[in-house]
């Protein structure tokens, strides 16, 4: 037993040892790194340039996801029942009315309501003509209505009303009072109300929003046969979800949670439209210039510097020694680069969004962890550059030299 601790205290002896030998080194490594002022701002400069790219697609691209499903979340109910082949929600397929009787009849829907979503083109007193996006809401529930922030939601009953909603593309309408008059597909309209919706986010092809009642929305506005766009439903409890979507499911119509319906909006842009491609490959753009200018500069650097190499090698440094150096020299800078990058890149975006109101970048978690686990692969190939000319150094070459 008085072995066993001689030799555990012998074991924690040398490990504080090796720590200790490992702080100097990295001590040496960083001296090292920041002796030369110029190639060190050059690597973090290039590495900076890369994250800030990296970050501005990919919050781009969350920010025009996020835009794709707003009319989605802005409604707020838990369920959706739709037409199978419905990929978004501006893209609905009318459903015939005896859904919404089945829908009611299930066990466990708490309730359920019409919706109808379409368009139609609104002509202004300037004489311009808007395309814009029109919400019918059920007439006695009014589910999925937005937050009055002037004038009366139940000024919605009138004549022709309509509410129109405040946000970044209500500009595209001349900023329309209350009382403003307008003509949508030749019938008159009046603006009762101005709204806003919980979340901040705006539609993805920057056309302003109008509200009505169901009634209105399907009579003045051309349809199909079937007028009704999607079925909106509260479960009673979360556990009658499956039910319900089996349910749904033996009529022929798909029953979809807000979430699924989101993603499947999110899918369908980001695989079956060129948008996910044009971003990813902007972001392996970006990736690869990073990894150029880091990579070449780190590069250059260690040659520089195989002399101080050779000579920490002469006097017993290890090769995995060596290795860790390098190691911690990329991760140094491309940390600081991945730092700088993101505060760029956050600014920037902070800064569009005062000036510009529909500008719909976001940064979120994934495009920070897509940028660092980026610039790992950068810091990695850094150092793999690095470590192949250190560990082929010969100090009797430098010291002949």
């Amino acid at each position: 037993m008085l072995k066993s601790a001689k030799k555990a205290a012998g074991y924690i002896k040398s490990s504080v040892i090796n720590l200790a030998g490992m702080r100097g080194l990295f001590r040496i490594a960083l001296k090292l790194l920041v002796n030369d002022k110029g190639k060190f701002l050059t690597i973090i400069i290039g590495v900076t340039f890369a994250v800030f790219l990296m970050n501005q697609m990919t919050s781009m691209f969350a920010g025009i996801l996020e835009s794709s499903v707003s009319s989605v979340a802005n409604v707020g109910a838990q369920m959706w029942v739709m037409d199978p082949s419905v990929e978004t929600v501006a893209n609905s397929i009318p459903l015939p009315d005896y859904v919404l009787d089945y829908v009611r009849s299930i066990k466990g829907v708490k309730f359920a309501e019409p919706i109808y979503f379409g368009g139609g083109l609104v002509k202004l007193n300037s004489g311009k003509y808007q395309y814009a996006t029109i919400i019918g809401l059920d007439d006695t529930s009014l589910f999925g209505r937005p937050v009055i922030i002037d004038g009366n939601i139940k000024n919605i009953y009138e004549s022709h009303a309509f509410i129109a909603l405040k946000d970044a593309n209500y500009n595209l309408l001349d900023s329309p009072p209350i009382g403003t008059t307008f003509e949508v597909n030749d019938y008159r309209g009046v603006i009762v109300a101005l709204a806003k919706t919980a979340t901040p986010s705006s539609g993805l092809f920057g056309i302003p929003t109008l509200y009505t009642t169901y009634s209105r929305a399907t009579q003045d506005l051309p349809n199909t046969r079937y007028v009704m766009s999607y079925v909106i439903l509260d479960p009673k409890k979360k556990t009658d979800i499956p039910y319900i979507e089996r349910k749904v499911g033996d009529l022929g119509y798909l029953a979809l949670t807000q979430d699924d319906f989101e993603s499947k909006i999110k899918n369908y842009y980001i695989y079956k439209t060129s948008m996910g491609m044009n971003i990813g490959l902007m972001t392996l753009i970006s990736f690869i210039v990073g990894l150029s200018i880091a990579g070449q500069t780190f590069y250059a650097f260690v040659l520089e510097n195989m002399e101080k190499f050779g000579a920490l090698k002469a006097i017993g440094a290890q090769k995995k020694e060596l290795i860790y150096m390098l190691l911690f020299q990329a991760s140094v800078v491309s940390f600081i680069g991945y730092g700088f990058g993101i505060l760029l890149s956050s600014m920037m975006i902070a800064f569009a969004k005062l000036r510009v109101p529909n500008y719909v970048a976001m940064v979120n978690y994934t495009s920070l962890t897509i940028a660092f686990f980026m610039v790992l692969l950068i810091a990695g190939f850094s150092s793999y550059l690095g470590i192949r000319k250190v560990l082929k150094i010969e100090p009797f070459d430098i010291f002949r030299g």
